[in-house]
């Protein structure tokens, strides 16, 4: 069996008609992965929905609603293999009530291309997602300045527009200045997986050779070892087996673990049997890896989805309270001290308070705009103190930025999402 390409995450991010899915759908036909017939198809019903023009756009808004509203809603998968990769291409969308949907995808990302349109330039939504990229930890980003032919392919428009992304960037934290911007055209096909003939003063790589030029994402194997929960079986002759995604560390057979909360709340030791990956026998597994473990010395009743797989020496934590970063995305009214909604936090779902409103930041300059506010409303970031309604595992963005992401829902929306800063550790 060849030895897999190192898989690698990508996310589009950018303001809504700055032509994102344009742009993927074209690196896509270009690719090969979309069929001349397929996009003949496309291009038809783009017609029949007088949305002429948007036929890349189709390849990713699969969805009939997306089709004759324009708008992406939902995120989007597709595999696309480069010299280096095999890439995974999540396109989210720009539009306002589906930043949701957005951070969902920026938190599985290991890269991003941030799309910027040539005649539009920044947007008050381009900021928002620069700071959502920075907030959900997505470090290397390229900027695409798209829609070069609405601006005749002049190099002034391109430096004017990069420019100004560069200062929101900063402000962010990025290093604008060791930064790629591509220069590239979606709709026209400039740049995408071709270097174009229109843009003579541009020497920079084509957006397909960008991808390469990312740095191979890192596998957090000399982290401890996590692996949440997803599903527990019960196999005859083996007895119980979870399966899980390895967050972090190796897994060894022979290995000591702990599992937390676990039925008793303060954590069941085992020790792992066997580790079975795509229904082979594996010596170890490791950080990205899906795997099934049959454990010793733990039982059906002990362990349930939501519960972490840790290595016994370096046991994760279970909070009492902690404080977090959050992005308030889409609350009806307004959050206030005592609100308690569901965190989903890796594969746990646990009902936490709202006990304090620390501070408020400015989006952007991440600097706090106003001390101990009375609620947040949509758009707001803030520092906040929460109290879990039960056990909860979690760590901080220090320690383990894997195990320190969540999404808050209320009644079946992202409300919500954040990173975990500081953690007070329950009393055994």
């Amino acid at each position: 069996m060849a030895k897999e390409k190192p898989s690698m995450n990508v996310v589009f991010v950018g303001h809504v008609d700055h032509g994102k899915s344009t742009t993927i759908g074209r690196l896509f036909f270009e690719s090969g992965i979309v069929s001349e017939q397929e996009m003949k198809k496309l291009k038809e019903e783009a017609v029949k929905h007088g949305k002429a023009g948007f036929e890349f756009a189709f390849i990713m808004d699969k969805f009939k609603e997306e089709r004759e509203r324009g708008v992406t809603i939902d995120l989007s998968y597709k595999k696309i293999m480069t010299q280096k990769f095999q890439v995974t291409v999540i396109d989210a969308p720009g539009h306002k009530d589906f930043v949701k949907n957005m951070i969902t995808g920026a938190s599985q990302a290991d890269a991003a291309f941030l799309v910027v349109a040539a005649d539009g330039g920044v947007q008050p939504q381009t900021k928002e997602h620069v700071w959502l990229l920075r907030t959900m930890g997505v470090k290397n980003l390229a900027v695409i300045i798209n829609k070069m032919d609405t601006v005749k392919y002049e190099e002034d428009k391109f430096k004017k527009v990069k420019e100004d992304v560069s200062a929101i960037l900063k402000q962010a934290g990025y290093k604008a200045d060791e930064m790629t911007f591509i220069a590239a055209s979606g709709f026209m096909g400039d740049n995408v997986t071709k270097k174009s003939d229109k843009t003579p003063w541009y020497k920079g790589p084509t957006i397909l050779e960008q991808l390469d030029l990312f740095p191979v994402p890192e596998k957090p194997t000399n982290l401890p070892l996590r692996m949440p929960i997803q599903d527990v079986y019960e196999i005859t002759g083996i007895g119980t087996v979870p399966v899980g995604k390895i967050e972090t560390g190796v897994m060894k057979v022979g290995q000591k673990i702990i599992i937390l909360p676990g039925r008793t709340g303060t954590g069941v030791l085992g020790e792992v049997r066997s580790v079975e990956m795509h229904h082979e026998q594996m010596k170890e597994g490791e950080a990205g890896d899906n795997v099934g473990v049959s454990l010793r010395g733990v039982g059906k009743k002990d362990i349930a989805r939501g519960d972490v797989l840790c290595d016994a020496a370096f046991p994760a934590k279970i909070v009492e309270e902690f404080t977090a970063q959050i992005a308030v995305i889409n609350h009806p009214t307004v959050i206030a001290k005592g609100y308690t909604p569901v965190f989903h936090v890796h594969t746990a779902q646990v009902p936490c308070q709202f006990i304090e409103l620390v501070s408020k930041l400015d989006p952007r300059t991440g600097q706090v705009s106003q001390e101990k506010p009375d609620f947040l409303k949509n758009g707001d970031i803030a520092i906040v103190k929460i109290k879990p309604i039960g056990n909860l595992v979690l760590e901080t963005a220090d320690t383990n930025p894997y195990m320190s992401r969540f999404a808050i829902r209320d009644a079946g929306v992202t409300v919500a999402a954040g990173v975990c800063k500081s953690v007070v550790e329950k009393k055994k």
